[in-house]
């Protein structure tokens, strides 16, 4: 190894030994100057008096209507140089671009965060940050870890124009132009049905201590997709790395959290800075599950679609007809997939046909 990767490694071991000193005496300090929601802060919380978790457009009444100045949001999404997900990227990237400039969006700049410390192939196409990983070993296998130390790097030293951020992934589709959708300091968040605050109390108050306050303070979240405030997650996103590292180092919260720890990990963070969230549920949907596209934003492809020729549900077998993004970890889906059969819920049906026109329409797909 030359001197100066010696030199580049000792750095960010330096850099994360630092910030996780931060915030250890953080979580065990309490939050007072210098973190959001303070007595002089005029996006307080205490500023206004509605339940973060009834969806509601909070200036509709008092503003009667008026036209608002527009609140752009970045969009970032983290990503290995994977082919996985690559593909998955260009395709969120092509949507992107397609409702981007469209009426009632807020969708400023678009940011790929690739957390393989290299550029790739892709780098004009996709605006693109290349990020450092962790040093050896840190992830202990799991990969995820990347994306909240990937996040602090992107906003610690890119230009970012706008006061808003949206965090996004690369198996997400959006299908219609999205307004920013956080509220007088609030978070807008997606809430999961398997983040269980309360369920893991006992493990949770090991990084969130009864001081803090109730463990209902933890919404059931995850950091995507979420619209929060820059200057709020420049604040979160050290705690958030550091809180996860330390969960999982944690075999207690290792076992109970699994895939999910770094949902987690947001989740206390962003508590932790006292940023609340109003819970989105029409922020996006999930096939196979949510059958209809209704008023949502984003469709996430997280799970197969399975299902037998007459267009019945086969979750948990191989169907005759399946869209998985799993069927591709190594190779790009083709172009043309065939189209659901009969019966099928529009969800999924929307899913394929937005596939297929994006990888239609992008220049040289699989290469």
């Amino acid at each position: 190894m030359n001197c100066g990767s010696s030199f580049y490694t000792l750095l960010i071991t330096l850099s994360v030994a630092l910030i996780t000193y931060n915030v250890l005496i953080a979580s065990n300090a309490p939050l007072r100057a210098g973190f959001p929601h303070s007595a002089a802060d005029p996006f307080s919380e205490n500023s206004i008096s509605i339940d973060p978790v009834i969806v509601m457009p909070l200036d509709a009444a008092r503003n009667s209507g008026q036209r608002q100045r527009r609140r752009l949001f970045h969009t970032a999404v983290t990503a290995s140089d994977s082919v996985y997900n690559t593909w998955q990227c260009r395709i969120m990237y092509y949507w992107f671009k397609k409702f981007q400039n469209e009426a009632g969006s807020d969708m400023g700049g678009f940011t790929r965060i690739l957390h393989s410390g290299r550029a790739d192939a892709f780098m004009d196409e996709i605006p693109t940050f290349v990020a450092q990983p962790l040093p050896d070993g840190m992830d202990q296998g799991y990969i995820v870890l990347n994306r909240p130390w990937a996040f602090v790097q992107w906003l610690q030293q890119a230009d970012i124009q706008e006061d808003y951020i949206l965090m996004s992934e690369p198996d997400h589709i959006i299908v219609k132009p999205i307004p920013n959708l956080s509220r007088a300091g609030l978070g807008a968040a997606f809430p999961f049905f398997y983040i269980e605050p309360r369920k893991y109390e006992s493990v949770l108050r090991k990084f969130y201590p009864k001081e803090k306050g109730p463990i209902t303070n933890i919404d059931p979240i995850g950091n995507s997709p979420v619209i929060v405030r820059k200057d709020l997650l420049k604040k979160i996103a050290p705690t958030w790395m550091n809180v996860s590292l330390a969960m999982k180092k944690d075999p207690e919260a290792d076992k109970a959290f699994g895939w999910v720890l770094e949902m987690y990990g947001y989740a206390v963070a962003s508590a932790l800075h006292g940023v609340g969230n109003i819970l989105r549920k029409d922020f996006m949907l999930q096939p196979p599950w949510d059958t209809e596209i209704g008023e949502k934003f984003i469709i996430h492809y997280t799970y197969g679609c399975d299902y037998d020729l007459q267009g019945k549900l086969t979750y948990g077998k191989i169907g005759e007809w399946r869209f998985d993004k799993r069927s591709f970890d190594g190779i790009y889906p083709p172009r043309d997939l065939p189209l659901p059969p009969p019966g099928v819920p529009e969800s999924v049906v929307t899913l394929v046909k937005m596939v297929n026109e994006a990888t239609a329409n992008i220049p040289n797909w699989g290469a």
